[in-house]
């Protein structure tokens, strides 16, 4: 029900969605890459987190308030990472999200994103 015009080569593309969860897998490419050591820039790993969130909340008036992120693990070119995503509280128009991104078994990335869910689009 969400951010459904967004890019799935750039942010993720859904695995699973259910109540207040969600599972999404990003492939990086080249055009991610900063540097010759092909090091992902981290605005691809902190989107595909809060694509992942968007989803578990899964409202078309969701936006992100805030976020508290760790980055773990570098990530490199042509890796892929699964964000996973579920919300932990509901209070009012608020819900908080915790976010996994995983390489495999190693996790690489996480944070909770503090989402709200508004009466109208937030651009109306």
């Amino acid at each position: 029900m969400t951010h459904q015009k967004i890019s799935h080569a750039l942010c993720g593309q859904p695995l699973a969605v259910g109540e207040g969860y969600s599972r999404v897998e990003l492939k990086t490419t080249p055009d991610m890459a900063v540097d010759d050591f092909e090091l992902v820039h981290g605005g691809f790993i902190f989107g595909l987190a809060d694509h992942a969130a968007m989803i578990a909340v899964n409202h078309p008036n969701v936006v992100l308030g805030a976020a508290d992120v760790k980055f773990q693990k570098p990530v490199r070119v042509n890796e892929t990472v699964i964000a996973e995503a579920k919300v932990s509280e509901e209070t009012g128009k608020k819900q908080v999200v915790p976010v996994s991104v995983k390489r495999g078994d190693d996790i690489v990335f996480e944070g909770t994103f503090t989402c709200f869910v508004l009466e109208r689009h937030v651009l109306k």
